[in-house]
């Protein structure tokens, strides 16, 4: 068996980062930005009133000062003349300031009449004015690869940029293995069960910018699994579960290595997980993962996800750890990497993370209330509560 780091690295070296595609704008939402944006202009383009009020000459913002309105500048409509001495043009908020005024006394500070305006006494400091190029200058980019935010996609808009050039989304096949699944719907025979794996590891791919191809269930037998792999083609990836194990019925590995496949790894020393393979199947990269439903979610996070980030270009090693205090006593540690299915309480600055009694790879009822996997090292001694550990986080933190 081989650490969880080096399965990752091995992983990792199965993937390679995908051909850009340019896409528009209104479809660029969460995909992964694979060249710079640059802005054409500066934004914004011109000294811009900040509030509505009116535009004068700063010397004239005085309280008590009467000043004659000389014309009106709304939003994407700029007022042609020159503010003089004495003058004031009614503007609103985006409108251009006109030449002559560096100052915009808001409609709050003063009283209208007729045609003049009479400044008040509480006049606030001002200017109320956005300068030319105070958000970005031409030439201001937005960094690749990232991936995009609708922060990100606005910001690109206002560089006037109609379509931008992302990573191409990988496209991950997902076959079920086992005669003893059936697909949600259906009527399960007593010895059977539901097919639960591939939704939950479908939408994972698809949160992160994957796109899964769920095929039919492989039985087991070889005629089977060798029908459901040809389906596989022109995936990025290929993802197995279950049947990679070594029962009499575990058919993956022998079948994937008879169309070709070049193991990388097989088995872990980690739990939950042990029965993790990866190789390589023509020109996609295939990971097999454990059929115990917690298992093949734990090591969808842990492996998964970074594989499809470094297939779209990103910062794609070891998923993020962060520091939490234990909320319970935990025993030591065996001789396998253990990750623990955990709820994680927001608590000042450090969170509290407390690990469920329960721990069995089947329990997907306590992974879904899961938010966190508590790493605990190979051997790592009995630890009490209130010590820090690491733990991965896999979910929104619990209020």
């Amino acid at each position: 068996m081989i650490t969880v780091e080096e399965a990752l690295a091995a992983c990792l070296a199965l993937t390679r980062v995908l051909p850009a595609e340019t896409v528009a704008l209104t479809e660029a939402a969460g995909r992964v930005l694979a060249e710079p944006v640059f802005a054409t202009r500066d934004q914004p383009p011109f000294a811009a009133s900040a509030m509505d009020g009116y535009a004068v000459r700063r010397a004239d913002a005085l309280p008590g000062g009467r000043l004659r309105v000389v014309g009106e500048a709304p939003a994407g409509r700029a007022w042609a003349g020159e503010i003089g001495p004495g003058e004031a043009l009614r503007i609103f908020t985006g409108a251009p300031l006109p030449r002559g005024a560096d100052r915009v006394v808001i409609q709050e500070d003063v009283t209208r009449e007729g045609e003049q305006i009479v400044i008040g006494d509480r006049l606030d400091k001002g200017p109320h004015v956005r300068p030319s190029g105070a958000d970005f200058r031409a030439g201001a980019r937005i960094e690749a690869p990232r991936r995009l935010s609708p922060a990100d996609l606005a910001l690109a808009a206002a560089m006037n940029a109609p379509e931008l050039t992302v990573t191409r989304r990988p496209v991950v096949a997902l076959i079920a293995t086992g005669d003893e699944l059936v697909l949600p719907g259906e009527t399960p025979r007593d010895d059977q069960i539901i097919a639960s794996n591939t939704y939950g590891l479908k939408a994972l791919i698809e949160a992160e910018g994957g796109i899964a191809r769920l095929l039919p269930i492989a039985r087991d037998d070889e005629e089977s699994l060798r029908a459901v792999f040809d389906l596989a083609h022109g995936a990025d990836m290929v993802v197995t579960v279950g049947g990679a194990s070594v029962g009499d019925h575990d058919l993956v590995g022998a079948v994937a290595e008879s169309l070709g496949m070049e193991r990388a790894f097989y088995k872990i020393a980690m739990r939950p997980g042990k029965p993790l393979m990866a190789g390589r199947l023509g020109d996609a990269s295939l990971l097999g993962l454990p059929g115990n439903p917690v298992s093949a979610m734990v090591c969808g996070h842990l492996f998964l996800v970074p594989m499809l980030r470094g297939f779209l270009g990103l910062r794609a090693g070891e998923r993020r750890r962060r520091k939490a205090r234990l909320g319970a006593d935990v025993a030591a540690n065996g001789p396998r990497e253990h990750y623990m299915r955990a709820e994680v309480f927001p608590t000042g600055e450090v969170p509290e993370i407390v690990p469920f009694d329960r721990q069995d790879s089947s329990l997907l009822s306590i992974l879904s209330r899961a938010n966190g996997l508590i790493v605990r090292p190979i051997g790592d001694p009995a630890r009490t509560a209130g010590e820090l550990v690491d733990y991965v986080p896999i979910g929104p933190v619990t209020s």
